[in-house]
């Protein structure tokens, strides 16, 4: 590849790949993110390429592979253009039909077809799916237009063209103010104005100056950062670059988990492919920027998502967060300013800068502009990626776009921003989803996780679950933390093992309350928020495990009891042949029994039971 040095050049490129996608009679995009490729998408991939070539069509229909297009639990899935066809659950099986039927003679194969659980209704057209037409697809949406491993592709659909024209027309203060007017804010989880921290490490004293991408995404569950790296790693990379320009940095970090393989490999990729074109390196673009990015693999610490002990780990050292007394943006990496954003911040930034401060502004509320990328999951029929204007209530969320529960069960609670937000009650789902907002509650937006639950959850347990994972994952170097967290979940634990007071609930949140104002980062400050938030919502529940020794949700094993209603029982046998524990006894077509001193309370005779004789107390 020739190096791009104008405007002209970036044209002449985008419209050669524009005329070769003409060429071609239709257009198939397969999804290859980590979650179709772990669905089946590469066997299926392999078996479209030979099926083609197999019919002589090779040659006049293109695959595209793309990154995540959301609907995760959909994959393998594919987009069949013109026409807009969305395909699901795709087997090996199928290709030869979809060759034939589909790609020969535009006939919708109907198995194949979406099937709207809230109607019934079997959907054909991608845009037609609710799970995609409440949504706001600005970053996300570029996925499915876009190989993530050709440039090209990238440069056809607008991209680089910021970078251009910030090189070419813009100073360093007006991208900046750029930003600012934008109200940009971090998509990390502190949602911190992103134009007032490169206005600050731009002013800091210190040479060389650093741009870091937070790539190291270790909340439960959340994959928002790790699939737009795997699918536009250029968006990402052209936001750095708009970025050390306005700063003045001279070099730059992707630090992404070393669990996302397929996330490092493209990012890989995409700055081998920068370079070869003069996009990165010495010179961009014939004047005189020059910036270089690397990409560093972390070892899965989850503290290692904070700034400062990203930067220590970058260093090479062991992550831990340091006090925050002097701002990274002043000393950061190696002492020196660095500015550091994550993956879905960065990759806005060129967007703002083609389409203007006052597009990207005038989504989301007051505070809190544009969209922003959710990974919904739990109890409701549609889960997966989404993306939503700043603003959007949880019940939208949750019922328009997830569709509501899958089981019938009455939705109880949400909880959002990872394992260190917190648990709000059916009663708060009018909320907007914005960060002073969910603050306020006492939950948070942070990365993006949101985990919905129904009634069968027992908050207790949810907020223990929590608390075992953030004491796993604290780093242990300041006492609030370190000796705080341990504390909260020994009481939390005998509250769900029937050994808890109501002083104990009492010094649970006085200690929750401390470890939050007291603690060193981030972590141990939010830590809390599970347990707060579930005590302020769902303090009957705390109540009856502590007064009743009774677990209402059935979770807590110490709490409940298995029986069997001799009404329902009709001696089929079912529960005693799936107990794995022999506690079940009874002759076939007799009422059976559970034997308490044998049960382990595990469910699963429950699950077995089809007439709903076990009783769960």
């Amino acid at each position: 590849m020739s190096a791009i040095t104008s405007i002209a050049d970036l044209q002449k490129l985008a419209e050669k790949k524009s005329r070769e996608n003409q060429a071609y009679s239709k257009i198939v995009t397969l999804c290859a993110g980590t979650g179709c490729c772990a669905s089946g998408c590469l066997p299926v991939l392999a078996s479209l390429r030979d099926e083609l070539e197999a019919q002589g069509l090779a040659q006049k229909i293109k695959i595209r592979t793309t990154g995540c297009h959301g609907f995760c639990e959909q994959g393998p899935l594919m987009v069949i253009e013109p026409g807009n066809t969305f395909y699901r659950w795709i087997k090996v099986e199928d290709v030869p039909e979809i060759v034939c039927e589909t790609l020969g003679q535009d006939k919708i194969i109907e198995r194949l077809e979406y099937i709207d659980p809230a109607s019934g209704k079997k959907v054909s057209c991608e845009t037609d799916i609710p799970f995609y037409k409440a949504q706001d697809r600005s970053i996300l949406g570029q996925n499915k237009v876009i190989d993530p491993c050709d440039i090209n592709d990238y440069i056809a659909n607008g991209g680089y063209s910021a970078l251009v024209k910030v090189l070419t027309s813009m100073k360093p203060d007006g991208i900046i103010e750029e930003i600012k007017e934008s109200g940009l804010r971090g998509r990390g989880g502190g949602g911190f104005p992103t134009g007032r921290k490169w206005e600050y490490c731009r002013a800091a004293e210190g040479s060389p100056k650093y741009v870091i991408c937070n790539a190291d995404e270790g909340d439960p569950g959340a994959y928002m950062d790790r699939s737009v790296l795997e699918g536009n790693p250029h968006a990402v990379i052209e936001g750095m670059l708009i970025g050390a320009f306005a700063i003045g940095a001279e070099h730059g970090y992707i630090y992404v988990r070393n669990e996302y393989p397929l996330a490092v490999k493209h990012s890989k990729i995409a700055l081998v492919q920068a370079e070869e074109l003069g996009l990165l390196g010495k010179n961009i673009l014939g004047t005189d920027f020059s910036f270089d990015i690397k990409v560093a693999r972390g070892g899965g610490a989850f503290v290692c998502g904070e700034s400062s002990a990203l930067m220590v780990s970058l260093e090479g050292k062991v992550g831990e967060p340091r006090p925050k007394d002097i701002h990274t943006t002043e000393k950061g990496f190696m002492d020196l300013p660095t500015n550091l954003n994550n993956v879905e911040t960065w990759a806005n930034v060129p967007s703002i800068i083609n389409r203007g401060a006052a597009w990207f502004a005038s989504k989301g509320t007051d505070k809190s502009k544009g969209t922003k990328i959710f990974a919904l999951t739990g109890q409701i029929k549609n889960t997966g990626l989404i993306e939503v204007d700043m603003g959007i209530t949880l019940r939208e969320i949750i019922y328009d776009i997830g569709g509501g529960p899958f089981n019938g069960k009455k939705i109880k609670a949400v909880q959002t921003g990872g394992p260190s937000g917190g648990c709000l009650p059916e009663e708060r789902f009018d909320l907007p989803v914005d960060f002073e907002a969910l603050t306020e509650a006492g939950s948070m937006v942070g990365s993006g996780g949101m985990v919905v639950m129904d009634e069968s959850a027992c908050m207790v347990d949810v907020a223990k679950y929590f608390l075992n994972f953030l004491l796993d994952e604290s780093c242990g170097k300041c006492v609030p933390c370190r000796v705080g967290l341990s504390r909260m979940l020994e009481i939390i634990t005998d509250i769900t093992e029937g050994n808890g007071t109501e002083e104990k609930l009492g010094l649970l949140k006085d200690t929750a309350e401390t470890v939050s104002l007291a603690s060193l980062c981030a972590l141990g400050k939010t830590a809390p928020n599970p347990v707060l938030s579930t005590i302020r919502y769902f303090q009957a529940e705390y109540e009856a495990h502590i007064k009743e020794n009774r677990c209402p949700a059935g979770v807590c094993r110490d709490l409940i009891h298995y029986s069997i209603n001799e009404d329902n029982c009709n001696g089929c046998g079912a529960c005693l042949k799936a107990c794995p524990h022999d506690a079940i006894s009874g002759e076939k077509k007799e009422v059976h029994r559970i034997d308490d001193d044998n049960c382990q309370k595990c469910g699963i005779c429950k699950e077995a039971c089809k007439f709903e004789a076990i009783i769960v107390s």
